[in-house]
């Protein structure tokens, strides 16, 4: 039988039979299925409407969310992957109804080792990831993180010896926050100052001129930094300029992990990594409002199942 090709109807190639003038398609399942993946990843990935890929496609958009539906009921497992001296970026994220996303990625080849889901950032879980990462053949050198309590005492129990790098940008930003846009008092402008220094420490001098502005600053205004108010009547009191002390409380405890990349160029200075990170997952999720709770976790597995794929094939390509 000569056959020739003739048009296409629903994105499948029609052929005509030269001798009989029949009609007809021809399927493959494997190649239908490994076609029905790539629209799958690109809903994924790609931030594309339902509309859009039956546009492109050829599938109908019933049949696109009956065919993606098989792949969110069976969401991939996931694979970590065994290296030493990982410098570890570890931060989480949060979504609607109590879903927190909890990230450990490796700063080095931009691999997500592990996540929990979870409603918080809570130390026995996060102890606990930090115990099968090491079991699972992920030596770690460095965590970087935003100095979470629970996240902290994990770190400083299941590896004493790593060393912690706190969050530069985190520290910077809070501080913003707590001392407002326009600051009324000296103590509140001086320090606001000193803060937006952060960022351009850039060499061991930037770190002890920093550090000797710091103390200068806080040994000039601990007596109004620690000044308390208190209520008569009923003897309850409180800190007077409580965002002042909560900032410099908070670069206090900070100080001393703030400045580790300085010694190590590989240690990242901040999470802003994930930070990014986060915010491509979001915006990739948005697109799918409707997706039920179980399916938005499913997505959320899938997202990082490919994101890993797509850098595991790069680092192949590059070595």
């Amino acid at each position: 039988m000569e056959t020739i090709k003739w048009s296409k109807r629903g994105g499948k190639q029609r052929y005509k039979c030269k001798d009989c003038g029949i009609f007809f398609t021809s399927s493959n399942l494997k190649i239908s299925k490994n076609n029905q993946r790539v629209w799958f990843e690109k809903w994924v990935l790609e931030r594309l409407t339902y509309r859009y890929l039956s546009k492109d496609s050829g599938y109908s958009i019933s049949t696109l969310k009956r065919m993606f539906k098989t792949y969110l009921d069976k969401p991939p497992a996931f694979q970590i992957s065994a290296r030493s001296k990982v410098h570890l970026m570890i931060d989480g994220t949060y979504f609607s109804n109590d879903l927190c996303l909890i990230l450990y990625q490796d700063n080095d080849i931009k691999y997500t080792q592990l996540y929990r889901f979870s409603s918080g950032e809570y130390y026995r879980e996060i102890a606990e990831d930090l115990i099968n990462l090491g079991k699972l053949g992920v030596q770690i050198y460095s965590v970087t993180c935003d100095g979470h309590k629970g996240m902290l005492k994990a770190i400083g129990e299941v590896l004493p010896e790593v060393t912690i790098q706190r969050c530069i940008v985190h520290i910077h930003r809070m501080s913003h926050i707590w001392l407002r846009k326009r600051p009324k008092t000296l103590a509140s402008q001086e320090l606001k100052y000193i803060i937006n220094l952060l960022p351009l420490v850039k060499t061991p001098n930037d770190k002890r001129a920093f550090i000797k502005m710091y103390h200068n600053w806080y040994n000039t205004h601990k007596a109004f930094i620690n000044e308390k108010a208190i209520n008569e009547k009923t003897k309850r009191w409180w800190y007077r300029h409580k965002n002042l002390r909560r900032t410099a409380t908070l670069i206090s405890k900070a100080l001393p992990d703030l400045f580790h990349f300085l010694k190590d160029a590989d240690i990242p200075k901040s999470t802003n990594g994930l930070g990014s990170f986060f915010g491509h997952l979001k915006d990739n999720l948005s697109i799918h409002r409707g997706l039920s709770y179980s399916n938005r976790k499913s997505f959320i597995k899938w997202y990082l199942q490919l994101k890993n794929k797509a850098r595991k094939q790069l680092e192949d390509k590059l070595s």
